[in-house]
């Protein structure tokens, strides 16, 4: 009989059954009066919310719909995805505010510009309220609360809602990733039942590599609000700044087992650039969520978890914009349903939470709105005065040869709303003629403070995300902080823009002799390989050299011969000029192979294979990490970049390609006879992170990694404290300096020999006893930006950032970090395309 009931049990745990939907007023708050004249979201989409996740295509759908149909409502798209999903925001307020939208966002902005900021009678103006939600796809519950948010707003009668309408514009951005919601929604109602079921370890819980948090190169944009590197985030960023939110919110989902989060977060780990009075904000509006959700009986915390150190994430950036970021996580269902620490968790539960605290933040954004715009206000205000006050009052930067790279930077920049001039005068090495200046007496003092610090000293030393992020270093951009007196006027030149940068392409004359370019340049790669893929043989010079007229060419710059190839030496000419200006990449004719320093026929100049790579993905490969080659090489490098899982890596032939790209992960199932065969008969690895570690026990790679003894003289400690003591020895993500071999083809294009890298994780190489295989080096004082405890500072200095191992006629390319992070560090991106480009014409003889 026991054993009778004991199975009753289970199968009620385990499945759910569908007549357990809700409906509207489970979500909505007692009592509500609607306008019958704004659609449902049901009439629209088909479903009550919660039923099924919703599919992007169904969110815009009805979105649209709202807009139609409400006086209240004004819809936007202000971005595509990658996959050409729209991003849309919904600007929100009262009827006579949408007829007057542009006049209200206009004299709100004055309030962020310090020359005007405090003329403003502040009583007048409305407050500005970004809601934002599900910047991670497969943390569903607040797009789908979004559905509700909407239609509240668009359809509520009443005092309390059109007070809010009257005074607040309310901008609603439904989706923050469509591509990653979509293949979520996707994932989970194509395993949805009749019966619901709740087992953890069900297929609807339990979602495919490469999962749906990322958008579509596999990218967290929760990490991007400040790198800006994808379309959704460019377009949500110049968004931002079009209106300057007094409050914005960020909706997420954590794990099962949890309740629901809102902040503030740990106070420890708060970025000190951001002002006290944000947080005592912070806590107040925290104030309106817990009462909220006590209302509901839903239980919470805050301060015990989280943080707002980096600045790059959705609930951290608006805290130094002069406004009041809040992260709120959901416990996640994973699915429609889930067993959990808390009973049987449901995804409408969960987004009852998301859609209630949407309102308590309107709720207290309308109650606290001269404390918040008087903020926003004094946030602006004080800059001239803190300026004054500070020792650093500007920095220079330069990036000489490397136009594509200046672009890039300055564009990051630009979508941040800093203020870039041309350096007007010579100033401590920098020349006038390729540098330029940011004075920090401007409206985002802050944010440029953010983007240039190089911080190594904290409150805390655990990091919800990483410790440092410093963008110059990560572009190995020469810099200089200008201080004190060293400061004056007469630095400054006229403002310059990205788009303005002058063009260094430039006419050249037709050859039937060869043709030649720098490797300086952040797109040199792409040129070499556009020209490649016209079948053109192309040489590589591994000594510096000059033309028949004196022009110098460094060691990594790249010669096309004429004769010989597979095209007329006019269509060499006509193609080299497409792709020239395409790259914007000067491209020099050259008449005759006799050169003042030796002839083009030299063996110094070596013959180029076409790179043929290969990625591996799939489970247990770090899909970040191989997110962010494919990005690379695919959006910037225009190449065509097969991606095989490790099983079908193993059951086809491998040589059509290369080379082999491993990034962190485990590759236990890897058919090694088969990678070793390969490699003895010529392919080449390249591995990032873990991934190198892998191949060296696989005995693939002669090199070997440290085994670091922690200290073990502290015998006893409490329990409470395990988790800040192992915390404490994690790098999580800080900026070191290595040093790298300039003669080396994998240092080929770099303007010197001190390489900022970004390190996470504590691994380490051993020295080689061959001198020659190591080509970069952390140096002896490593330490550049973020945090590390001295006991892993200690192992670090002069340790390998770079090892190489022959095998066979192949080569293995170790990189320790990942040079390609969050595909930002161009800097570290040239290693990684060296790598790629030059491993066939590196000498066995210089590695293990």
């Amino acid at each position: 009989m026991k054993k009778r009931i004991l199975v009753l049990i289970t199968s009620l745990l385990i499945t759910y059954t569908s007549q357990s939907q809700v409906s509207l007023d489970y979500y909505l708050p007692p009592n509500t009066s609607l306008n019958p004249a704004i659609p449902t979201p049901q009439s629209i989409i088909g479903h009550e919310v919660g039923d099924w996740h919703i599919s992007h295509d169904k969110l815009v759908q009805y979105m649209y719909a709202l807009a139609e149909a409400s006086d209240r409502v004004e819809i936007e798209e202000y971005a595509r995805s990658h996959e050409n999903r729209p991003l849309l925001i919904l600007k929100i307020s009262a009827p006579a505010n949408i007829q007057n939208l542009e006049s209200i966002r206009t004299e709100h902005l004055k309030i962020s510009d310090y020359n005007q900021s405090s003329r403003l009678e502040l009583s007048k103006l409305p407050l500005v309220a970004y809601l934002g939600y599900s910047i991670h796809g497969n943390e569903p519950s607040g797009s789908n609360a979004a559905l509700l948010v909407a239609y509240y707003l668009a359809a509520a009668k009443g005092t309390e809602i059109e007070n809010w309408l009257k005074n607040t514009v309310i901008l609603l951005d439904p989706s923050y990733n469509p591509d990653g919601l979509n293949r979520f929604a996707s994932w989970v109602n194509g395993k949805k039942g009749m019966n619901l079921v709740t087992d953890p370890n069900h297929i609807e819980q339990n979602e495919p590599w490469p999962r749906g948090r990322t958008n579509h190169y596999w990218f967290d944009l929760n990490r991007d609000w400040l790198p800006v590197q994808h379309p959704e985030s460019q377009g949500r960023i110049k968004q931002y700044h079009k209106w300057k939110p007094n409050v914005l919110t960020d909706h997420h989902e954590m794990g099962t087992n949890g309740t629901f989060f809102f902040q503030p977060g740990i106070p420890s780990r708060n970025n000190p650039l951001t002002p006290d009075r944000t947080y005592e904000l912070t806590q107040k509006i925290a104030n309106y969520h817990a009462r909220a959700l006590d209302g509901i009986g839903s239980l919470y915390y805050a301060k015990e978890s989280y943080d707002d150190f980096y600045i790059g994430k959705g609930s951290s950036y608006p805290d130094v914009n002069g406004a009041v970021g809040i992260l709120f996580e959901q416990a996640s269902a994973r699915g429609h349903a889930q067993q959990s620490d808390h009973g049987i968790l449901t995804f409408p539960f969960a987004i009852r939470n998301h859609f209630t605290t949407s309102l308590s933040t309107l709720r207290a954004a309308n109650e606290l709105r001269s404390e918040l715009l008087d903020h926003q206000q004094k946030f602006y205000a004080d800059i001239p005065a803190m300026t004054d006050k500070e020792e650093v009052k500007a920095y220079v930067f330069s990036a000489s040869n490397d136009n594509s790279k200046l672009k890039a930077f300055l564009s990051i920049l630009e979508t941040h709303q800093v203020e870039v001039y041309q350096l007007n005068k010579s100033f401590d090495g920098f020349n006038p003629n390729h540098s330029f200046i940011i004075p920090l007496k401007q409206n985002q003092n802050r944010m440029i403070k953010g983007i240039f610090e190089t911080r190594t000293q904290f409150e805390d030393s655990l990091f919800y995300d990483v410790s440092a992020w410093t963008l110059p270093l990560a572009f190995d951009l020469a810099y200089k902080a200008v201080k004190g007196k060293s400061y004056t006027a007469a630095l400054i030149g006229e403002q310059i823009y990205s788009t303005e940068l002058q063009k260094t392409f430039q006419t050249f004359e037709s050859s039937s002799y060869s043709y030649a370019f720098h490797w300086q340049d952040a797109q040199s790669p792409a040129l070499l390989y556009d020209i490649q893929k016209l079948g053109l043989r192309t040489k590589v010079a591994t000594s510096p050299w000059a033309d028949q007229n004196g022009q110098s060419f460094e060691r990594g710059s790249i010669l096309i011969p004429v004769q010989n190839q597979p095209i007329t030496s006019s269509e060499i000419y006509d193609a080299l000029v497409t792709l020239s200006e395409k790259h914007d990449i000067p491209i020099t004719s050259l008449s005759s192979g006799n050169t003042d320093s030796y002839q083009l026929g030299s063996p110094k100049f070596k013959t180029l294979a076409v790179p043929k790579p290969l990625l591996i993905i799939g489970e247990e490969v770090n899909a970040y990490e191989a997110g962010e080659v494919w990005h690379l090489l695919d959006q910037r490098m225009g190449m065509a970049l097969p991606m095989i899982t490790i099983d079908k890596c193993n059951s086809i032939s491998l040589k059509s390609y290369n080379t082999i790209i491993m990034v962190g992960g485990s590759y236990g199932t890897l058919a090694q006879a088969k990678i070793k065969s390969w490699l003895q008969n010529g392919g080449n690895i390249i591995t990032t992170k873990s991934a190198g570690k892998w191949i060296s026990e696989a005995g693939l790679s002669k090199i070997k990694y440290k085994k670091i003894a922690r200290d073990s003289t502290q015998k006893y400690q409490p329990y409470h404290e395990r988790g800040r003591t192992n915390g404490a020895q994690r790098i999580g993500g800080t900026i070191f300096e290595t040093h790298i071999d300039l003669t080396h083809p994998l240092g080929f294009g770099f303007a010197d020999e001190k390489l900022p890298v970004f390190k996470r994780g504590t691994q380490l190489m051993e020295l080689a006893k061959n001198p020659y295989a190591q080509p970069a080096h952390y140096t002896a004082n490593p330490l550049l930006a973020g945090y590390v405890s001295e006991e892993n500072l200690k192992h670090i200095p002069n340790t390998p950032a770079v090892g190489l191992s022959a095998f066979g006629k192949g080569m293995i390319i170790s990189i320790q970090d990942n040079p390609n992070f969050r595909a930002y560090w161009y800097g570290t991106n040239r290693l990684f395309l060296n790598a790629l480009f030059f491993s066939g014409m590196i000498e066995a003889g210089s590695a293990r």
